[in-house]
């Protein structure tokens, strides 16, 4: 298929409200939330940072669905499957009172301070700081890019016109920190843990069902990384499957992610081009239900180790091989 690609800066919406549907390596266009032609109760703007090594993942996630925020951390084993700590508050009519960034690359400073819970995210250049306090939990970690290349994708509807989901993942990051939880000490150390960035900004049908899978590690010593997709709006013009090497980014066609009834059965992902096969062999299933408000949502996002061969632009076949990562199904009323 033909993608479109951004090249040059432009609004991420036209005069009409409309989305410009493509994508992008980079930051290129401008989120500008008073170009949104829906009502403010519509409008959905998160920032969730993923932390893991081998064996743990810890999770922040700060945003709000305009009626409904959430500032929150999950942290657990996925080897062993077991929670560490595990917390979030419910905000209720926040709106904009967040100040969710507009561009997820700019130097910036994000803080909430409120109620017993402190959460900041710190950018400045290729460097994010991210801290967390609640009662004994406490956190902090530093990621620093190795890539400069991101998925960075504009997606429409095909329900409505005006409705879009601006999307970028940053994959590729160095983790650096420390987590104290339960009285213990964790380590992420820089040799074999990495970040995530999913910084999303939009407004979207009220039902809508994905499925995601995202996952950076070593291969062959060197840093490999992949966001891959499917099932959710119209990606005729782009998708938003992308592998990341050696500081480059390699662009996918459409994608299908199967599984089985059983979520802990093995996963297979693969692509239309021949380009991409990865069994997942999962070991945890992180499930999380929410329901209140209008908000009716499921998602069983999945660890495990991922095996195959993916095949860069220029025809390279790299073998995987035991690769931490995660790959979920999400069915959502919000």
């Amino acid at each position: 298929m033909e993608q479109r690609q951004f090249t040059a800066p432009g609004p991420v919406l036209d005069g009409a409200g409309r989305p410009r549907a493509g994508y992008s390596t980079r930051s290129l266009l401008r989120y500008d939330r008073r170009a949104i032609h829906a009502s403010p109760l519509r409008i959905k703007e998160w920032d969730f940072y993923q932390i893991s090594d081998g064996e743990k993942c810890l999770q922040f996630t700060l945003g709000h669905a305009s009626y409904a925020g959430q500032v929150g951390i999950m942290f657990f084993d996925f080897v062993k499957g077991q929670w560490l700590a595990r917390f979030d508050k419910l905000l209720v009519l926040p709106f904009d009172r967040l100040r969710m960034p507009s561009d997820a690359e700019r130097d910036q400073t994000l803080t909430y301070d409120s109620g017993g819970i402190f959460m900041q995210y710190q950018t400045r250049g290729d460097t994010r700081a991210l801290r967390c306090r609640k009662g004994d939990f406490d956190a902090e970690v530093t990621l620093t890019r190795e890539n400069p290349n991101s998925l960075v994708i504009n997606v429409p509807f095909a329900e409505k016109p005006t409705q879009f989901y601006y999307n970028q993942k940053i994959n590729c990051m160095r983790a650096d920190g420390r987590v104290r939880a339960g009285g213990r000490e964790y380590r992420f150390d820089p040799a074999e843990s990495f970040g995530l960035l999913d910084w999303g900004r939009g407004v979207w049908p009220f039902h809508n069902e994905w499925y995601w899978s995202n996952g950076t590690g070593l291969v062959g010593g060197e840093v490999f990384g992949f966001n891959l997709g499917c099932g959710f709006g119209d990606v005729s013009a782009a998708t938003e499957n992308m592998l990341f090497w050696r500081g480059g980014a390699h662009k996918l066609g459409r994608v299908a992610i199967r599984h089985e009834q059983d979520y802990l059965a093995p996963w297979h992902l693969t692509d239309e081009e021949g380009r991409l096969d990865f069994v997942m062999t999962p070991t945890f299933d992180r499930t999380t239900q929410t329901k209140v408000l209008f908000i009716d949502n499921c998602c069983h996002q999945v660890f495990g180790r991922f095996d195959g061969t993916a095949v860069l632009d220029d025809g390279t076949r790299l073998a995987v091989q035991g690769l931490p990562a995660f790959a979920e199904h999400a069915v959502n009323n919000w």
